[in-house]
């Protein structure tokens, strides 16, 4: 019989929410460190995640893509805010 591996603390909450927030992600096997960019996830309803993918593929975008411009429009970079 074989064990299977635990998966535990993989959805863990942080203890300090704060440099939870403020650490940086770990780089991705094989990502392309080179970019600056951090994952963000978000819990959506399977009917909502059909039509975002549904307006990617009209859109001719990736879904990542798509929301990439849809949160920089909505949340614009001041030029007197840290990033």
């Amino acid at each position: 019989m074989t064990e299977r591996p635990s998966r535990r603390g993989f959805a863990a909450r942080p203890a300090d929410p704060e440099s939870w927030i403020k650490a940086p992600d770990a780089p991705t096997r094989g990502a392309d460190t080179s970019l600056n960019t951090a994952r963000l996830t978000i819990d959506v309803t399977p009917d909502m995640r059909g039509r975002i993918k549904i307006a990617a593929f009209r859109r001719g975008m990736t879904v990542a893509d798509m929301l990439r411009d849809l949160l920089a429009r909505e949340f614009p970079a001041d030029a007197g805010e840290p990033s």
